[in-house]
């Protein structure tokens, strides 16, 4: 009997963890996780590394090495955040390999400070992907309005790149866009575009808290039969704007001369309200040619007990739309929900940032 993340694999769901830390590399947990649980790639965020860096006891030598060659916080950061994203792309590398680069892919994000800093973004995006030199290496890279043209220069500089922080469907047709430029800008300049990928990380769970938190406010039987439910169908939407977009003309002509298409991922799938099932973002999202990021829980959870029934996705725009219609008419302003989630994601992910700083400038002074 195959497990739930087995059958998910086998749906065409890839299935990447959400967390990486030095401890999860050198005990062989990440190579563990690929045996076991189906996981073909990893995901990062400062959030993440902060957490790490915290508790992680395996990171003080190089810390006191740092601290004694006089490293300030910033070059400290770069050091150890590549330094395990380039060992854990060597974990992955029969992944990538065996998948021809589609999966095997290990992601590390820009300052999040940049994230309305377009020549800031592209030129720690450059270093970055330098730094790790790992072709199955993703830099991150916010889908903030100063995001989309650094998209765009890293795709066509060659950088194979994991957009984050995507909460609207408006802003997603602009990331595809962007995406699709920059494979322009990468033809043009001889690139093999074959080599270039990319992932579009639509946000999941976010969206059900926010608009949750407002159908209670409103408090109507209409409003109360749409809770929970905004976060899943945003996400088909999603899909279903993605196939549209990549059914094009200009897409498909990139298609043609061997470019790949920018897969949609499902971010922010841990589920945070306790009164709903706790695979839900990953059961109900699942469709051929996605990938789901999953905390360790949610990792767990799927495959101890997920109940996968084969895609779910492409049946329900329909069922979709009728939701986010079911917002507007109980007096949800959707857009409002999406400006603020960008807002809060990209101040949450700066305080993460600023609490990996203090992390490392703290172990930097007391190693030295």
């Amino acid at each position: 009997m195959t497990s739930p993340t087995s059958q998910l694999s086998a749906t065409g769901v890839s299935i990447w963890l959400d967390d990486l830390s030095r401890e999860r590399i050198t005990s062989g947990n990440l190579q563990e996780l690929i045996d076991t649980r189906d996981v073909v790639g990893v995901t990062t965020n400062p959030t993440i590394f902060a957490g790490a860096l915290s508790n992680g006891a395996s990171y003080a030598d190089q810390v006191a090495e740092l601290a004694l060659a006089g490293s300030n916080v910033d070059d400290a950061i770069i050091t150890i955040t590549t330094d395990d994203v380039r060992d854990a792309c060597d974990v992955f590398r029969p992944v990538y390999d065996a998948t021809n680069g589609v999966d095997g892919r290990v992601s590390i994000e820009v300052s999040p400070d940049l994230a309305n800093d377009t020549e800031g973004t592209i030129a720690q995006a450059k270093e970055l992907w330098a730094t790790v030199d790992r072709p199955n290496a993703h830099v991150k890279i916010p889908a903030t309005l100063a995001g989309l043209p650094a998209i765009t220069e890293a795709i066509g500089s060659g950088i194979s790149v994991n957009v984050t922080l995507i909460f609207s469907l408006e802003r997603y047709a602009a990331v595809i866009d962007a995406y699709l430029a920059g494979l322009e800008q990468a033809k043009a300049a001889g690139h093999d575009l074959s080599q270039i990928h990319s992932v579009a990380s639509f946000f999941v769970s976010r969206v059900d808290s926010e608009v949750d938190k407002r159908l209670k406010a409103v408090g109507t039987d209409d409003a109360t039969a749409l809770l929970s439910k905004a976060g899943v169908a945003n996400a088909r939407l999603a899909f279903e704007l993605f196939e549209r977009k990549f059914a094009e003309q200009r897409a498909t002509e990139l298609v043609e001369a061997g470019a790949n298409v920018q897969r949609p991922l499902w971010a922010s799938t841990g589920v945070k309200d306790p009164s709903l099932p706790d695979t839900l973002y990953v059961t109900e999202l699942a469709a051929s040619g996605t990938v789901n990021t999953m905390p360790e829980k949610t990792l767990e959870a799927t495959f101890d007990h997920a109940v996968v029934a084969g895609d779910a996705v492409t049946g329900a725009y329909a069922d979709a739309h009728a939701v986010i219609d079911g917002l507007a008419a109980v007096g949800v302003d959707f857009a409002d929900v999406t400006k603020v989630l960008e807002t809060e994601g990209v101040e949450k992910f700066i305080t993460s940032w600023q609490e990996l700083k203090q992390t490392v400038q703290d172990a930097l002074s007391s190693a030295e």
